[in-house]
């Protein structure tokens, strides 16, 4: 009984920790801040301000990052959906994988012939930051809509090159021998990795979604938790395969996030929950892992801001912006694109990694990695809304809407449909006596801007309406726009 009253102490300050944490997002939409942000100085402060905050050990934190890392993963690769993916899925693979080994290679070069590392520091470096953070992406976006596919393509990069980013660096560091039979054993494993993820990720989607769909469970809050748990041990099984489990819930993530499933709203609802509070977790447990006496100690603070700068202004728009140019973007989307590549907590992540491994210049590695990484989020992060203003990229605010309006079913409900009207849609400005639709189609309900809109013959349709109908399995899907999964 001596460690109730302690632990009970424990417990009230993690919830009140967490509490705050969670209301502080509001507080950064305010100052105009990412909240990850937020997250890892004010860790990284109150680490230097309490040493008892900082007392896990690298391991202990990789563990927690990497938990937090899948859930993040997997509720982004939903949140995409193979419907959003599709017609970009290419250019997202090419600049995934391309994209991260220019950046990787170009950061090597610099920190080699500009800061003077040697060449296995300056290819960790390299590797380390070359990925951008579907942490910080998907946050800076959480409650922004982009139109077009510029949208698409930063939050698919963001998921497909943190895996990439993660297999070069764990290469890099295996990588036995010297000169060519280092290389050799670096890309052999590296191939390896994506490919066994990408395998994983595709049959492991496909079976989850077959469970989803056939096994029964007797309580409806245990599908969101059997979903989860099966993606935990989507990553288990890839990793364990020499593969990216990373990637693999990913692509799982992708494959399932458009079909329809017993009590899918439910499951998104929870992975989404559970990826908020994996984000929060992630910056503040790698916040606490800094010691700011030494990122601000002789020049390390110097030399990660010019790796910053080296980035930002040369190795993105230019190399990055090369292996954009196959693809068909507006000047505004690529540009956007190129500036919102944002650095986050894989980099720190892969900066545990080397400290780990008892690399030579471990900790000066990791104190420049911090640095490189609180310029993206915080300068970068914060002025993504405005880049998007500057380049002409569509961009809104989605407010929540937190109240719900739906019928239960015991069996999937054949013929109902949820559409979004698009804008230049046959349905823009039309009103429902005069859409052309046929005799078996019919309009249920609709909403805008949060608010049921009455359905009637002269109800007028707007860009941005959800439109809930009964159609035949042949039903308009070009008449409003794509149909979203129900």
């Amino acid at each position: 009984m001596d460690d109730l009253i302690p632990y009970a102490e424990t417990v009230l300050f993690l919830a009140l920790a967490l509490l705050v944490a969670v209301g502080s997002n509001r507080v950064a939409e305010r100052i105009r801040i990412p909240a990850p942000a937020l997250f890892l100085v004010v860790a990284a402060v109150a680490s230097n301000l309490f040493h008892d905050l900082g007392g896990l050990s690298v391991v202990s934190n990789q563990r927690i990052v990497t938990v937090a890392l899948v859930l993040i993963l997997f509720d982004g690769g939903m949140h995409i959906g193979w419907g959003r993916m599709r017609p970009i899925a290419g250019g997202v693979a090419w600049v995934g994988v391309t994209g991260t080994l220019v950046t990787s290679a170009a950061l090597a070069a610099g920190a080699h012939y500009v800061f003077g590392f040697e060449w296995k520091t300056a290819l960790i470096l390299g590797a380390a930051l070359a990925p951008t953070d579907p942490a910080v992406v998907f946050s800076v976006l959480g409650r922004r809509e982009i139109s077009g596919r510029s949208g698409t393509l930063l939050e698919g990069e963001s998921g497909a090159n943190d895996p990439v980013g993660i297999a070069l660096m764990i290469s890099i560091l295996g990588a036995s021998g010297a000169g060519l039979d280092a290389v050799g054993s670096g890309v052999g494993h590296f191939a390896l990795q994506l490919a066994v993820g990408t395998v994983v990720g595709l049959g492991g989607g496909w079976l989850l979604l077959q469970l989803m769909r056939r096994v029964p469970l007797p309580n409806a809050a245990l599908y969101p938790v059997s979903t989860v748990a099966f993606v935990m041990a989507l990553y288990g099984l890839a990793t364990v395969a020499e593969g990216s489990g990373y990637l693999a819930v990913f692509i799982a993530g992708i494959f399932i996030g458009d079909e329809r499933a017993p009590y899918k709203r439910e499951i998104e609802h929870f992975a989404g929950a559970l990826a908020s509070i994996s984000e929060i977790v992630a910056f503040v447990v790698l916040g606490l892992s800094v010691d700011l006496t030494h990122v601000f100690a002789g020049t390390t603070f110097w030399v990660g801001l010019g790796i910053a700068g080296l980035l930002v202004v040369v190795v993105r728009p230019l190399l990055v912006g090369a292996v954009l140019a196959p693809l068909s973007l507006t000047r505004g989307e690529r540009a956007f694109v190129l500036f919102s590549g944002l650095k986050g907590a894989v980099p720190i992540l892969l900066g545990t990694y080397v400290l780990a491994e008892h690399t030579a210049h471990a900790d000066k590695i990791y104190n420049l990695i911090f640095v490189v990484v609180l310029v993206s989020v915080v300068a970068q992060g914060s002025l993504v809304p405005l880049a998007a203003k500057l380049f002409h990229v569509p961009m809104r605010v989605v407010e929540p809407e937190p109240f719900a309006l739906g019928m239960r079913f015991r069996d999937e409900p054949e013929g109902l449909r949820r559409y979004v009207v698009e804008e230049g849609s046959r349905a823009d400005g039309c009103t429902i006596g005069e859409l052309d639709v046929g005799e078996n189609f019919w309009v249920s309900m609709i909403g805008r801007d949060g608010r049921l809109v009455q359905v009637r013959g002269d109800t007028l349709l707007r860009p941005g309406d959800e439109v809930l109908a009964l159609a035949d399995d042949d039903g308009p899907d070009d008449l409003f726009g794509a149909p979203i999964p129900g």
